[in-house]
């Protein structure tokens, strides 16, 4: 089960897919049918950082061999990428890595991060991000222009990024790591309250939604189910599961 924070759409086209639309669905229908642990995970989201593009009760299946190092032989089969910019990783929390958090890649080794009133700005120039949901409308001075003085407790890890991985006002991503930063921008516990993501502690891609359900966080943020939520299922599964969701594939989007 994806765990995030206590506390658009994917129909978006990109110009260089990492993976064609045949090559997807074939990727899918592979792990579906031969997949184990080791090739294909299911998590659920609990909570909303990612809204619009991935809601509270969609269940994911998540591609475990998409940042894998390839092989001699598994290179000409599966289509293996490094982690790009734009894309939406599952990887265990720093802090606790018991935990599990679903966010977006904003940064790569080498990239400058700021933001200003909001607005990312990736490597000196201002970004266009369609699936960024803001449901504040003030500015806040750390989360809306960030790097600067924390108004809230960070992570040491965080309070690290911010006196040792900064340059002229921004954040230098360092090698072997990523910033990742949920979609629903204003409420989400991201790499700007715990730092940087380790690339060792990503465990892959979100593929497809296999089921969505409309159910709330304390539902969802149990290990095991509860009876409320199972009695819940029972009475009221046609009605509550969100069909137009189901088998959707999840891609990326690109960030330049």
């Amino acid at each position: 089960m994806a765990d995030e924070e206590p506390s658009g759409a994917f129909d978006y086209p990109p110009p260089e897919p990492q993976r064609g639309f045949i090559a997807e669905w074939a990727v899918t229908i592979i792990l579906l049918l031969f997949g184990t642990t080791n090739l294909v995970q299911a998590f659920v989201i609990p909570t909303g950082s990612m809204e619009d593009t991935l809601l509270i009760g969609d269940h994911l299946l998540v591609d475990k061999l998409a940042f894998s190092p390839s092989g001699p032989v598994s290179k000409r089969i599966l289509p293996y990428t490094d982690v790009q910019r734009g894309d939406i990783i599952v990887f265990r929390y720093p802090v606790e890595i018991q935990q599990t958090f679903v966010k977006r890649c904003i940064g790569v080794p080498g990239d400058r991060i700021k933001l200003v009133d909001k607005q990312l700005i990736l490597n000196g120039h201002a970004v266009n991000e369609p699936y960024v949901y803001h449901k504040t409308e003030y500015i806040d001075s750390y989360r809306d222009n960030f790097p600067s003085e924390p108004n809230v407790h960070v992570a040491d890890s965080a309070s690290d990024m911010l006196n040792n991985h900064m340059v002229n006002g921004e954040v230098v991503v360092p090698p072997g790591f990523y910033f990742a930063m949920g979609d629903n921008r204003d409420s989400s516990l991201d790499s700007r309250y715990w730092g940087f993501v380790p690339g060792a502690n990503i465990i892959g891609k979100p593929l497809i939604i296999y089921w969505s359900y409309d159910a709330p966080t304390e539902a969802l943020s149990k290990p095991m189910i509860s009876m409320d939520h199972l009695l819940d299922l029972v009475q009221h599964f046609p009605s509550k599961t969100r069909w137009r969701r189901t088998f959707r594939l999840i891609r990326g989007y690109p960030l330049k």
